[in-house]
């Protein structure tokens, strides 16, 4: 079993997409034929999604370099405000920071008319239910055999995208109708989507069957928090800070985790330290798409020995 799993973070997902692309290039195949399950959290639960929707014959529709087209061509659209949602949300402190019309038709564009039971390659998606105050998970392997749990790749990718204040909360319905759900963001509680993967297949008594699990980043924050700033901050001024704070812990804990679960051979790691583009979630100018294309060009250059280790490790026939 070869899982890949791929972090959220936003327009910064243009990143992971950037390394997919080097990998496909090196192996010379699509990653859904590369890897057993494809995990991914919010921006990465995008890409997970487009990775696996089925084109014509069954193969993979996209390829990564698609999916780098997509965040170029997609982002700016996604991430634009008029002056009266910024006005009406005072910058999302008091409504979400972004209508989410534009990230819909994107979805549409890309993912629209396949469900989760059709994923040529198993997809597993995270998203927090806040009703029932639960996390939730989209996976592939139980929606082929329940149809109340598979869903539509638009709607997982929406409400796995759902990161608050950025955007509001997803309600989705499972395509038997028999129940709805309000999600956000699974970055709450997976922004690196790596250890829930695992577990699923460890809780299905298939953790000796791991070969390989190769985990994404889409780029470390880099701006200190200022501890004289901080220490006078209340609710409000913590609402933003304190959600890259989440973030950063949660993605940096499974790291060290699966660092001690797996040996060296089975588990890498490809993150990378931003040096020029922003670590905004949201910053889809023009300017910092180009940076964030360096900063995953960067990557590929300062581990390429990783990847060429990877591409060799997936160059045998999938189990």
């Amino acid at each position: 079993m070869r899982i890949l799993a791929i972090d959220g973070g936003g327009i910064r997902g243009l990143i992971p997409a950037v390394v997919l692309a080097e990998i496909e290039r090196r192996s010379g195949r699509r990653a859904a034929e590369l890897f057993d399950l494809i995990a991914g959290t919010s921006t990465g639960g995008i890409v997970a999604c487009g990775l696996t929707r089925p084109g014509e014959g069954g193969a993979p529709a996209f390829t990564a370099a698609d999916l780098i087209g997509f965040y170029e061509s997609e982002g700016p659209e996604v991430f634009h405000r008029s002056l009266l949602k910024r006005v009406e949300s005072v910058e999302g402190y008091v409504d979400e920071r972004y209508d989410d019309v534009n990230l819909n038709a994107a979805l549409r564009r890309y993912l629209d008319g396949t469900r989760l039971s059709q994923a040529v390659t198993d997809v597993f998606i995270t998203a927090y239910e806040i009703e029932r105050r639960q996390a939730f998970f989209f996976r592939s392997s139980r929606a082929r055999t329940d149809p109340t749990y598979d869903f539509t790749y638009v709607d997982a990718a929406r409400a796995t995208a759902a990161a608050p204040t950025y955007f509001e909360p997803a309600r989705v319905r499972d395509v038997a109708g028999a129940a709805n759900y309000a999600l956000v963001d699974g970055g709450v509680f997976a922004l690196n989507p790596a250890m829930v993967a695992y577990a699923e297949l460890a809780a299905a008594g298939r953790a000796d069957e791991i070969e390989l699990v190769v985990s994404l980043g889409t780029g470390a924050h880099t701006r200190p928090l200022r501890v004289e700033d901080a220490r006078s901050w209340g609710q409000l001024e913590w609402a933003r800070p304190l959600v890259d704070v989440v973030f950063d812990g949660l993605e940096q804990t499974v790291d060290f985790e699966l660092g001690h679960l797996l040996s060296s051979d089975r588990y890498v790691r490809l993150q990378t330290r931003l040096t020029e583009a922003s670590d905004d979630l949201d910053d889809a100018s023009d300017h910092n798409l180009e940076a964030l294309r360096r900063e995953g060009a960067r990557l590929v250059e300062e581990r390429s020995a990783d990847i060429d280790r990877v591409v060799a490790a997936l160059a045998t026939t999938r189990s």
